[in-house]
């Protein structure tokens, strides 16, 4: 047994090795080495988590407009009863779940695309929370411009717009971080690429 062992061994060891580069500490130099994407993130998905994500944005923003409006609003010269104010906030609460929807789902499917902070534990796809932390920052940039042009819209004040899409830039930073974090753990959506199409 001992002897069958080291002979197959000994075969092993004249083998030639195939000359392979050993890949760089911080990723592949040249982009063809990367190896294929071997995920896909479904279109339903997206759509899944534009849903989820809109239903908490557009909450905060309603909350944060009204808030803004009736506080702070005055300071800038702009003043609205309690019914108006909670009427303007709706308006641009409500607005806003149609362009964001169509804002965030191109974000995602953009963000499907880029392979950069995503591991493979086990048969799992997962997010690393430099990944989630780049897209929060992408997807906060567009939204609160779309969040101030529609207070502006709305209001008719520039000031207003800005304390609005400013502040929110703080509450949405962080919803959106932990909606990210929980959607990273959830794997439906995450389809198997066919072999056929990796070529």
């Amino acid at each position: 047994m001992t002897r069958k062992t080291s002979s197959g061994l000994g075969r092993s060891l004249r083998e030639p090795v195939p000359d392979l580069p050993e890949p760089p500490v911080f990723g592949p130099e040249n982009i063809k080495a990367i190896p294929p994407n071997t995920h896909k993130v479904s279109a339903w998905r997206s759509a899944a988590k534009a849903v989820s994500w809109r239903v908490i944005g557009t909450l905060d923003t309603l909350v944060l407009s009204y808030l803004l409006i009736t506080v702070l609003g005055p300071l800038f010269g702009f003043e609205l009863p309690a019914g108006e104010a909670l009427k303007t906030a709706s308006y641009i609460a409500i607005t806003e779940v149609a362009t964001k929807m169509v804002l965030y789902f191109v974000h995602e499917r953009l963000w499907g695309r880029i392979r950069w902070g995503l591991v493979t534990r086990g048969e799992r796809k997962r997010e690393t929370n430099q990944r989630s932390g780049v897209k929060t920052a992408t997807w906060r940039t567009i939204a609160s411009l779309d969040t101030f042009a529609l207070a502006w819209f709305f209001t008719g004040s520039v000031e207003t717009a800005v304390s609005i899409g400013g502040i929110e830039i703080i509450t949405k930073l962080v919803l959106y971080f932990f909606h990210e974090r929980a959607w990273s753990k959830v794997t439906w959506g995450i389809v198997e690429r066919e072999e056929s199409s990796r070529v």
